[in-house]
C-alpha cells in the first residue's frame, strides 16, 4: 500500500518479519518432503529466506516435470501462504481499555452489564459480572454458558470476538483507542448530544436551524469544553449537529443520496420509502421499566408503526432504518445505485483503458458487489473482539441509569459536572419525568457491551470498498430531498454532492442512526469505522495479488488521507 502523503508503506512489528523467498521452483517447496526437508532457512537484513543447498536442487531435478494441473494447484498455495505473510506482517495494534473496570471496585459503573442481575439501583451484582471476566479470560463456551443472567434476554454472540478468519487482519490485531472513562468531560459531552438527540427525534433535518430544541442543542453542547463533533467557527451550528466527522458530512442534506433514491435491483426498482414509528413515543423512561430490561426481560409492548410508507426525514425514521436491516444493506443498496447511473469506476481500474476486454467477474459489476458485502463480517469479528474482550463499555442507555440517580441524588456517582448542570437534563425531566436517556426502541440496546458499533465498523469497511473502487470525485447527477412529509423527494439545488462525500455521510447517517436510538456513543462510531476501514484495506491488499490484471486502487481515508493500494 502507498501514501501520497509519502508516509511509505508500514513496515512489520518487531518480531513479525516479512517473509521473503529466493526463486526456487514451486516443485521443490511443496512436493512433500523430499526437497523441503533439505531446505535451510537463513536470517539476513532482508528478512527470513529460504534457500535449498545444492543437494536439494539435485533432489529436485530428479522429479518427474510437473502437469500443468499441478504448477497451477501449487501457484495457488503459494498465493494463499503469500496472503498470509502479508497479513503476518502487519503491525499489532494494542488493546487497551480505560481502566474503568478497575477503577470502581465491584459496581463496575462504566461497563456494559446488561442482561445480568443487577440490585435496586441497577449496580451489577459482583458474582455474575466476575462470572463474566471468568468467561472472557478463558474463551470457553463453557465458562459462557456459566454465566448467571437475570431475566431471559441472551448475551449476544461474545464467542464472535474469538473466531479467525481467512482474509484480511485478524480480528485480534485490529483494534480501537480506550473509551472515554465515565467521569471525563469528554464522555459528558457525548452523553448531552445523546439526550438532545432523543428529543429531537420528531424534528425533519431540514428544519434544524429554524427549531427551538435543534437551536437550543447546539448552543448547549458549544458549551461543553471537550465536545468532539464538527463545529464551524468553533462552536456547534444547527448545520453541524448531529453530523459525522468528515468535511463531506457537512456538505449538502443531512441525509447521503443513497438513502434517498430509488434503487435499481435486476428488473426491479425498489423506492427507499420505508415503514417507519409513529412520532412522540419513547421507552424506559420510568425507572421501573428501565431496571427491569436491564436485567434482561423482555419489553411489554412493541413498535407503534406508521401506516403510511415515508422517506426518510428525521432522527426517528432514521433509527427506524437501523432497527431492523441488514448490516450491509445501505452500501449493497448505494453499489447497486452507482451501477445503475453508470458511475465512473476508480482511475486505478485496469477496463478503464482496455479496448479488447472488459470487467465483469474481476473489476466489474459482479465482482464489487459481492466484494462490498464480503468485509461485514469481517469487520464484525473484529470490533466484537473489542467489545467483549478488551473494553466491555457500558451502553448510554445503563450510562442514563447513573445521570438519573445522581441527579435524584439515589447515589454519588461520578458524573462530571458540565452534564449535571446542562439543561437538556431538565427539559429531559419535564416530558418524561426522570433524567434516564429516553430509548428509541422498545427492548433499548441490544446485549452487548457498546464500544464499538457494530453497524458503524461495517459502515467502515464496505464505504472503503466503494470509495476504492469508484471514482469519488463523480458529481451524483440530480440530487433530492425528502418532502416535509416524507411522502415525496424534491430536487436539491445547492453545492455539488460527489460520491466520495456521499459515502462518507451514509456511514455516519447508518451510525447516527443508532444514536438517535439512544443505544451507542459518538466515539462507538468515530473509531469503529475506522477499524472497519483497516479490515477492508486489508482486503483489498491481500487480493490485489491474487488478480492477473495490474490493478491499483486509490481512496480517501475517513481521516482525509488518501492512499493507493
Amino acid at each position: 500500500m502507498e501514501q501520497d502523503d509519502h508516509e511509505g508503506a508500514t513496515a512489520p512489528a518487531a518480531g513479525h518479519d516479512a517473509l521473503t523467498r529466493t526463486p526456487l521452483s514451486r516443485r521443490g517447496l511443496f512436493r512433500g518432503a523430499g526437497a523441503a526437508t533439505l531446505a535451510s532457512i537463513a536470517v539476513g537484513s532482508g528478512g527470513l529466506q529460504l534457500t535449498l543447498p545444492a543437494v536439494a536442487e539435485a533432489a529436485e531435478a530428479s522429479f518427474p516435470p510437473l502437469s500443468k494441473a499441478q504448477q497451477r494447484r501449487t501457484a495457488a498455495r503459494r498465493s494463499r501462504l503469500d496472503a498470509a505473510e502479508l497479513a503476518f506482517a502487519r503491525p499489532l495494534a494494542v488493546a487497551l481499555s480505560n481502566n474503568d473496570e478497575g477503577g470502581y471496585g465491584l459496581k463496575r459503573l462504566g461497563n456494559f452489564s446488561k442482561g445480568l442481575p443487577h440490585n435496586s439501583l441497577g449496580e451489577v451484582e459482583p458474582g455474575a459480572y466476575n462470572a463474566l471476566l471468568r468467561a472472557v479470560g478463558t474463551g470457553t463456551n463453557a465458562d459462557f454458558e456459566a454465566i448467571p443472567l437475570g431475566g431471559v434476554r441472551p448475551l449476544r454472540n461474545p464467542l464472535a470476538g474469538l473466531a479467525f478468519d481467512l482474509e484480511g487482519p485478524d480480528c485480534q490485531s485490529v483494534g480501537i483507542r480506550p473509551a472515554p472513562r465515565i467521569d471525563s468531560a469528554e464522555e459528558a459531552g457525548e452523553a448531552a448530544e445523546l439526550y438532545w438527540m432523543a428529543l429531537a427525534r420528531d424534528v425533519h433535518f431540514s428544519d434544524y436551524a429554524a427549531n427551538s430544541v435543534t437551536t437550543a442543542a447546539a448552543t448547549d453542547l458549544s458549551r461543553f469544553s471537550d465536545f468532539r463533533g464538527p463545529k464551524q467557527d468553533g462552536a456547534v451550528r444547527p448545520a453541524t449537529l448531529f453530523r459525522g466527522n468528515t468535511a463531506a458530512d457537512l456538505n449538502g442534506p443531512y441525509l447521503s443520496q443513497f438513502l434517498w433514491r430509488d434503487i435499481p435491483y435486476g428488473s426491479l426498482t425498489i423506492s427507499q420509502k420505508q415503514t417507519t414509528v409513529l412520532p412522540n413515543r419513547d421507552y424506559l423512561t420510568s425507572y421501573g421499566s428501565w431496571l427491569s430490561i436491564k436485567n434482561g426481560a423482555t419489553p411489554t409492548s412493541g413498535d407503534a408503526f406508521d401506516s403510511t410508507h415515508r422517506y426518510i426525514r428525521n432522527g426517528r425514521d432514521l433509527s427506524q432504518y437501523v432497527h431492523v436491516d441488514a448490516l450491509y444493506e445501505a452500501y449493497l443498496n448505494a453499489c447497486l445505485i452507482l451501477l445503475a447511473m453508470g458511475a465512473p469506476f476508480d482511475a486505478g481500474n485496469p477496463y478503464n483503458t482496455s479496448s479488447k476486454q472488459d470487467a465483469f467477474v474481476t473489476f466489474g459489476g459482479p465482482h464489487v458487489l459481492s466484494l462490498v458485502t464480503e468485509v461485514a463480517t469481517r469487520a464484525l469479528k473484529g470490533i466484537w473482539f473489542c467489545k467483549w474482550f478488551v473494553h466491555r463499555r457500558a451502553r448510554p442507555e445503563e450510562f442514563g441509569g447513573l445521570v438519573h440517580n445522581r441527579r435524584t441524588n439515589a447515589a454519588a456517582y461520578p458524573v462530571h459536572a458540565e452534564l449535571l448542570n446542562s439543561p437538556v437534563l431538565d427539559e429531559v425531566f419535564s416530558r418524561s419525568g426522570s433524567f434516564l436517556l429516553p430509548q428509541g426502541f422498545p427492548e433499548g440496546c441490544p446485549l452487548h457491551p457498546s464500544y464499538g458499533s457494530g453497524h458503524a465498523t461495517v459502515a467502515g469497511a464496505c464505504v472503503t470498498i466503494l470509495k476504492a473502487w469508484f471514482d469519488e470525485s463523480f458529481v451524483l447527477p440530480n440530487p433530492v430531498v425528502a418532502s416535509p412529509d416524507g411522502m415525496s423527494l424534491l430536487p436539491y439545488e445547492g453545492a455539488p454532492l460527489t460520491v466520495g462525500g456521499e459515502l462518507n455521510k451514509v456511514a455516519a447517517n447508518i451510525a447516527a442512526g443508532r444514536n438517535f436510538a439512544g443505544i451507542h456513543w459518538r466515539t462507538d462510531f468515530s473509531e469503529a469505522v475506522k477499524l472497519g476501514e483497516a479490515v477492508a484495506i486489508g482486503v483489498l491488499e491481500e487480493q490485489r495479488a491474487t488478480y492477473s490484471e495490474r490493478a491499483r486502487f486509490s481512496l480517501t481515508k475517513f481521516d482525509g488521507r488518501t492512499i493507493t493500494i
